[in-house]
């Protein structure tokens, strides 16, 4: 199977991403600072240090797919959780879309990570 393109998905990724760097540290930092540097080490540190063969250039340490879907999935998520606990109801619902649309335009790229005849496109 081939690497899927992914562009659009990886866009889209990337400012959901963005909007959890922004929104969990703002969220926690009113209740921790500690805590909120290390929700920056854990949302940005892990996706860069762990990563599945084929999807990124440089890997340093290689997973299987089903982690690399599971550390999209916590970044999702933690946009939509600290944006609903921080920023206006307009914001929250302005980054609900935005990760219901990376989560439909992430489904090509999540099979190829999942199937077992992954091979790089």
């Amino acid at each position: 199977m081939e690497r899927p393109d992914d562009r659009i998905a990886s866009v889209l990724r990337f400012a959901a991403e963005l909007v959890a760097w922004v929104a969990t540290p703002w969220a926690l930092s009113s209740y921790s600072w500690p805590l909120a540097v290390l929700s920056l080490v854990v949302l940005i540190g892990l996706p860069t240090v762990f990563s599945t063969p084929g999807d990124k250039k440089q890997v340093i340490v290689p997973v299987p797919g089903t982690v690399t879907i599971l550390l999209v999935l916590l970044q999702l998520a933690a946009a939509v959780i600290a944006a609903w606990w921080v920023w206006p109801v307009y914001a929250a619902v302005l980054v609900s879309v935005l990760v219901a649309a990376s989560l439909v335009t992430e489904r090509h790229r999540w099979r190829w990570l999942l199937s077992l005849d992954r091979h790089t496109g």
